[in-house]
């Protein structure tokens, strides 16, 4: 590829990712480790692209074309491993939502990238990766599949955690994650086979922007403490599925209340509250179908809907719940007991409630369990 045919595509991938880097900028969370480690791959190949289009900087004997030349192969030999151990850690924290367990799987991407480092020192001296010749061309050294090969190895180890753990994931979610490897795994083929092609980076800006959809879009409808939906997902996700209502084939909600969530805040400190927050969504998630739908509906309150029509079926996934709430309470992990107070309905066709209406209804419902458990507790005292 010439230089100007590679300047003027990685010019365009450059305007790409800068446009997705200032809507990202006013979309993402500054403390947000997920955010931050995108960020970190926009940077990365804004600064690739342009050591690329160096990097062609060859075939001409002027010093200025040397210098260049020189200076582009050896950052983008040197770069190689950042953006795939970038993403590797993107993708562990994606999956599990764990920032400390995140941060040690920094520490065998680091030891690589410095290996990496180290050998290509090493490699100017014996041109095991790459040699550039008198005439100032670019030549492939007889190692020079190494740095290709440890790029596409920790994209196979984040493939396989994807697979592995494809049920943690939404649909969306996985897709883009699963997404992300194919369109720079094609373009490594076609640039081991064609000597000379430079599409690598390329096919990564496809694969981020395809990522920053599905970010964007998760992000507007998503609760960042928890993970599950917002109370603004709730509302369009309630209303389609009333107009999609019919006398054969209706649908049910669970509105559930965190009961003495104040005392939990007030006791064990916020942080313990939102751990507590967490662990209720968690705790639901685990007792549903991945085709379930749950949202946060504000506060320490928590909303399910659900393909099912009969009173029957509703009340063995609620016994279902309640079970699953039991045995995470014997189990002692933490300080304090998690108590559910719930409302729920099956949604009567014939009754043409709205969302908001049938909300209010089941919300009601809510109210009189919470009431019960409030009376039940002063019987025991």
């Amino acid at each position: 590829m010439s230089l100007e045919n590679n300047a003027i595509l990685n010019i365009y991938s450059i305007g790409i990712v800068l446009i997705i880097y200032f809507h990202a900028f006013k979309l993402f969370e500054k403390d947000s480790m997920s955010d931050k480690l995108y960020m970190s791959m926009l940077y990365s190949t804004i600064f690739m692209l342009i050591v690329d289009i160096l990097s062609r900087f060859d075939g001409n004997t002027s010093i200025i074309y040397i210098v260049l030349n020189r200076i582009g192969n050896f950052l983008i030999f040197l770069m190689n491993p950042v953006l795939p151990s970038l993403w590797l850690a993107y993708v562990h924290f994606q999956i599990f939502h764990d920032e400390r367990k995140t941060k040690k799987l920094f520490y065998p991407l680091c030891f690589i990238n410095v290996i990496n480092i180290i050998t290509l020192i090493f490699s100017q001296f014996f041109g095991w990766f790459y040699y550039i010749d008198s005439d100032n061309i670019y030549h492939r050294g007889p190692l020079f599949w190494i740095p290709a090969f440890i790029t596409i190895m920790l994209m196979l180890v984040a493939f396989t955690i994807i697979i592995i753990n494809r049920r943690n994931l939404g649909k969306k979610s996985f897709f883009s994650l699963v997404f992300f490897a194919i369109p720079p795994f094609v373009c490594i083929i076609l640039q081991i086979k064609f000597y000379g092609l430079s599409l690598v980076l390329n096919g990564v800006v496809l694969s981020l922007l395809v990522l920053f959809i599905n970010i964007q879009n998760h992000s507007m409808y998503t609760d960042y403490l928890t993970g599950v939906n917002n109370r603004k997902k709730l509302d369009a996700f309630l209303k389609e599925k009333i107009n999609m209502s019919t006398a054969e084939k209706s649908f049910s909600a669970i509105l559930i209340d965190i009961n003495n969530f104040k005392y939990i805040n007030d006791t064990y400190g916020h942080d313990t509250g939102d751990n507590a927050l967490e662990t209720a969504a968690k705790l639901l998630k685990g007792c549903l179908k991945t085709s379930d739908f749950i949202a946060r509906y504000g506060g320490d309150e928590f909303c399910i809907v659900l393909d099912i029509s009969s009173k029957s079926d509703l009340e063995v996934l609620v016994y279902r719940i309640k079970n699953c709430l039991e045995k995470h309470n014997k189990s002692g992990s933490y300080p304090y007991q998690l108590e559910f107070s719930m409302g729920y309905a099956v949604y009567d066709y014939q009754s043409h409630k709205t969302a908001a209406d049938f909300l209010k209804h089941i919300d009601t419902l809510m109210y009189e369990d919470k009431q019960a458990y409030k009376n039940k507790l002063r019987v025991n005292i």
